[in-house]
């Protein structure tokens, strides 16, 4: 294998990175089709934002307890259960739309639903890729490759999604992403790996223990906090994109799937480029660089009035929003014990993902009362902040 699909010469890891990348595509392009359909029965910005908090809201409720389990149980299992309850939730919110039974409030219902499956679901993907890879050295490289599974489908699923509701509505979104679990499930099924169940441990017990690690282990800790804040501040931008895609440049669903497949195309190549990466002792600075690039790319997305300028802005900051989120996720995985993976690892889809709906939430009730600029404009400079802090605190080499 070329050195940046190294990870692929492993069976296992290439059945799961085969399925996902189907799976993950469907899922984007649902995603998508529900902001957009929360926007279309509501017109309104509130309600756009507590869709996406209500999607989640669990990650920062439950992911920590799911955590412990994903460390105390076979992580291929509990994958097959999340989405195998996905698909099944999918389907429902197929029919529902399709028999014009969705109110925005049941739809925040299915929202919420898809969030709690995820809470236990995002940190056990991110914690298996240690088991798939047979040789350790290897791990670095599936981290990148688990990236650019997320990214593509983040860059395909919008595009797909703008393109299936202007021509068959929601429902058939929802309905083609619960089609696409079947690849992943499969993989799963087919997939071994080892499992050692570890010394029994009263949950609080190993929730406390988990974050006492973190707490012991400052580069951990930091690069957790740069997550937890670019998420807060500066990607509630893709919750608000509707609103951005409809009122500020007077588009329609394809402006909006457009926007969002912009930005992806910025974040698959951030994926590409940490694929190839060979030594990781850079990474801290290019993460606190990315993070100042979000804040000014954000700022400049929010005072442009020219959609083609947009159209050039989203890549950068998705492309920089990438190395912040995944590269602070190579280096976890890099520092962090085996048996702390599950539970840090879903610390880091709290602060990547967990407060993210925190932050929806007040976006939302912002751009409803000062407007979406003046919500984007703040995010980008707290995001500038935020970097200055990183790079003035964490040790670069």
């Amino acid at each position: 294998m070329p050195h940046y699909l190294r990870a692929l010469r492993t069976p296992n890891f290439r059945l799961y990175f085969a399925g996902q990348t189907i799976s993950l595509a469907g899922t984007w392009m649902q995603q998508a089709a529900i902001l957009w359909l929360a926007w279309k029965l509501s017109g309104s910005a509130f309600m756009l934002g507590a869709t996406g908090f209500a999607s989640q809201i669990p990650i920062l409720l439950f992911s920590a307890i799911g955590g412990v389990w994903i460390d105390h149980i076979d992580r291929r299992r509990l994958l097959l259960s999340t989405q195998s309850l996905s698909m099944l939730v999918s389907f429902l919110l197929a029919a529902l739309t399709w028999l014009e039974f969705m109110s925005p409030w049941t739809l925040i219902v299915f929202a919420f639903a898809l969030g709690c499956l995820n809470a236990i679901d995002v940190p056990a993907r991110q914690s298996i890729a240690s088991q798939l890879v047979a040789i350790p050295g290897d791990l670095q490289n599936a981290i990148a490759l688990n990236s650019i599974v997320i990214q593509l489908g983040r860059f395909v699923g919008p595009a797909l999604a703008g393109a299936v509701v202007a021509a068959g509505g929601e429902a058939t979104c929802f309905l083609v992403n619960a089609c696409s679990y079947a690849p992943a499930l499969t993989a799963l099924i087919v997939i071994r790996t080892k499992f050692s169940q570890g010394r029994p441990t009263p949950t609080l017990q190993a929730l406390i223990e988990g974050f006492r690690y973190v707490r012991e282990n400052p580069r951990i800790r930091r690069s957790l906090l740069l997550v937890a804040a670019i998420s807060f501040f500066a990607m509630p931008y893709s919750v608000l994109m509707p609103l951005v895609a409809n009122q500020l440049f007077g588009g329609d669903v394809r402006t909006y799937g457009t926007l969002v497949a912009s930005a992806g195309v910025g974040s698959l190549l951030a994926a590409l480029l940490l694929a190839a990466l060979r030594d990781s002792r850079r990474l801290p600075l290019w993460t606190g660089l990315a993070a100042g690039i979000v804040g000014i790319s954000l700022v400049l997305f929010a005072a442009t009035l020219s959609i083609e300028l947009a159209y050039l802005l989203l890549p950068i900051l998705g492309f920089s929003s990438i190395i912040v989120f995944s590269g602070s996720n190579t280096l976890i995985q890099m520092q962090v014990a085996e048996q702390f993976r599950g539970r840090v690892m879903a610390i880091y889809a709290v602060a990547f993902l967990g407060v993210a709906p925190l932050g929806n939430f007040i976006a939302g009730g912002l751009a409803e009362h000062i407007g979406v600029k003046a919500t984007l404009l703040a995010g980008g400079f707290i995001a500038l902040a935020a970097a200055a802090i990183y790079l003035r605190t964490h040790p670069i080499r």
